[in-house]
């Protein structure tokens, strides 16, 4: 009989963020660390006054921001999940190669199962959550009742059980409710973000003012970067005295962006181009003016001059102005004929600015829907895709998310949208990678919420639903794959028209670096693929243990055990995974030799051996592929003779 050893298994949790805090802060502030029955923790009477220059003899009142529900949503936040991720292969498109990944799941326990595997690893994060109107429905964490309750109130709950409820203005907790919805998730997020990573939010103004108090505390007051006014509508709603025109983007950075972070120049746009001219034919092509004044403030005297014109004219600087450059610098463009004084010789000097040298534009707050699209034109985009059904109400035009994307985004960045709706990033990803192919990738993930019953993106027995689909995943998953064989048509079309003849070599598409991803890997949030005992033996007596001698749940499958293994050890979850035969065994290789998976019987010394000459940095087998545990211990010990760099572990 097999005892039941835990020094060698893997946690299959997410991480345990209260005890990494404690950590930290007991490294910093040993003396504050006390014992409780739990284990170790803080005693936060003495972290209080180690973190004050004054005597701490109670609380104080500070500024900042409470709600009722605060302290239950930081707990929310922290508790580590045995959730785990399922792979659906057969709902997904180039399983095997692409990168992009849609998760269909509670965006909470997905953000928790990503954080190891995708921490401080993401780029930008765009997200466009339920804007608290009174119809959305918002998740009520770890709240439990009876089913007959659940279905007069509300008649929908999330696959983990917690039900989804309209929060109505005549609600008590109102916004404090929407609060505690998004705290825990802005909390983890902010953990995915690289260091010079930045989130966009999209909101109206019932709640902006609460999301930007909410970001100031999760992201720091000193990381706010803008709030965006986008033109949403192209008309006003005669029904409302003030009729909405804009929603607001709420943008902050994670750590350095504010500091040395800068978004890229945004393509010049048609009314800009049209102002550069050649009237002086100048080999360096079309060019515009720019003014050469500046306010005098701290001007030093150099930029005190006077400049004689071509035609002789004297010309110093107008009253309260200076040069907006020094005289010897202003010489030298002059040389170089970059300064205009008009068609006759006699204006007022400008400096060329010429559109081969131009980076293009730098943004503002200010978002017309000229240039970036308005709802019509985002609802018009998904009908056309969908046989011009209307299967979702209110999704972004692609052209105001490729904004953000060409803003924030460069060659390999991650994206992640983790209320992603009907999918427009993934759509408008793809629409930019037609043209930059950059190689970024995209993340999705979104609740799959019943299109049978009303949603705030959905009235109930939809137009969607009478179409077939069942849920909003199913839309965002279907719009990804036609949107991705529209995209591929049409590059296919502009290849073969740069080519000149069909058998196109792809020389030129490779020239902007490689060919496009229209691929995407589905998975599924589930619970996990372990019997409770694997997490719990002590809860368990060694007769009772026998009943669970596989400690696999039914209908789990090793690509599912792989995954939960990947998010274990912090893999990406796009990382190549090859199924391959060694030595009569099944392997699962991810990322070539990162890690190695194997989940059949009769593990012996015979194929440790054979593994051992491949040198894995990694491997995984199943506590019942070994006869006993001194089966185990030899292989173990094999593998650190012949491969001492293979991490073995056994679930």
């Amino acid at each position: 009989m097999k005892s039941f050893d835990m020094s060698d298994k893997l946690d299959l949790q997410s991480p345990d963020l209260v005890n990494q805090n404690i950590e930290k802060l007991a490294a910093l502030f040993p003396n504050c660390v006390t014992e409780t029955d739990s284990g170790k923790a803080i005693d936060f009477d003495l972290l209080r006054q180690e973190l004050n220059h004054e005597v701490v003899e109670g609380t104080k009142e500070r500024y900042r921001l409470e709600w009722p529900g605060k302290r239950e949503a930081i707990v929310t936040a922290n508790l580590p999940t045995t959730n785990t991720l399922r792979p659906v292969p057969e709902e997904s498109v180039d399983f095997e190669n692409t990168e992009n990944l849609y998760i269909e799941g509670d965006n909470l326990e997905v953000l928790k199962l990503l954080q190891e595997s995708y921490l401080g690893k993401i780029k930008m994060i765009y997200i466009d959550p339920p804007y608290n109107t009174g119809n959305d429905f918002i998740y009520r964490d770890n709240f439990t009742q009876d089913s007959d309750e659940f279905k007069a109130e509300s008649g929908q709950t999330d696959e983990q059980g917690n039900r989804l409820v309209p929060n109505l203005e005549t609600s008590g907790r109102y916004h404090s409710d929407w609060l505690s919805m998004m705290y825990p998730r802005l909390k983890l997020a902010r953990n995915l973000l690289t260091d010079d990573g930045v989130i966009f939010i999209s909101i109206d103004d019932n709640e902006v003012h609460n999301l930007r108090k909410l970001c100031d505390e999760v992201f720091g007051e000193g990381n706010f970067v803008a709030n965006i006014m986008w033109q949403k509508k192209t008309s006003p709603d005669a029904r409302m005295n003030i009729s909405a025109a804009h929603d607001n983007i709420v943008v902050y950075g994670r750590n350095t962006f504010v500091e040395s972070g800068e978004f890229n120049y945004l393509p010049l746009d048609a009314t800009r181009k049209n102002s550069f001219t050649n009237p002086d034919n100048d080999p360096r092509g079309e060019w515009a003016s720019v003014d050469l004044t500046g306010q005098t403030g701290r001007a030093p005297k150099s930029q005190f001059y006077t400049i004689t014109t071509p035609t002789g004219i004297k010309m110093p600087p107008p009253d309260g102005r200076c040069w907006a450059l020094a005289e010897e610098t202003f010489n030298k463009l002059r040389d170089d004929n970059r300064i205009w004084f008009g068609q006759e010789g006699s204006n007022r000097p400008r400096l060329k600015k010429f559109l081969s040298e131009s980076k293009g534009q730098r943004p503002w707050t200010w978002w017309d829907n000229k240039s970036v699209g308005h709802n019509q034109e985002g609802a018009q985009e998904l009908k056309s895709l969908f046989d011009d059904k209307v299967i979702f109400d209110n999704p972004k035009p692609t052209r105001l998310l490729r904004r953000i994307i060409q803003l924030s985004t460069n060659k390999d960045d991650i994206i992640l949208d983790f209320f992603s709706g009907s999918a427009t990033i993934a759509h408008a990803l793809f629409k930019e990678e037609f043209d930059k192919c950059l190689n970024r990738k995209f993340i999705l993930v979104q609740l799959p919420e019943d299109l049978s019953v009303g949603t705030n993106d959905f009235k109930a027995n939809s137009e969607a639903y009478k179409a077939g689909y069942k849920t909003i995943c199913e839309i965002g998953k279907e719009r990804i794959r036609r949107a991705g064989k529209k995209i591929q048509s049409e590059l296919e079309d502009r290849q073969q028209k740069e080519s000149g003849k069909l058998d196109f070599d792809n020389s030129k598409l490779e020239t902007r670096n490689s060919k496009p991803d229209f691929g995407f890997r589905v998975f599924r949030l589930d619970s996990s693929n372990m019997q409770d005992v694997y997490y719990r033996p002590q809860d368990y007596n060694q007769g009772m243990m026998d009943l669970f001698a596989d400690n696999l749940k039914p209908g789990r499958t090793a690509m599912d055990l792989v995954t939960q293994v990947m998010l274990d050890w912090g893999l990406p979850l796009s990382l190549k995974i090859e199924e391959v035969e060694l030595a009569g065994k099944t392997i699962y290789k991810v990322a070539a030799n990162s890690l190695y998976c194997c989940f059949d019987a009769g593990i012996n010394e015979a194929f440790a051996k054979e593994v051992a000459k491949e040198q894995p940095l990694r491997i995984v087998f199943r506590d019942s592929s070994f006869a006993n545990d001194t089966a185990k211990e030899n292989v173990k010990q094999l593998l650190k003779q012949l491969s001492p760099d293979t991490e073995m572990r056994v679930i």
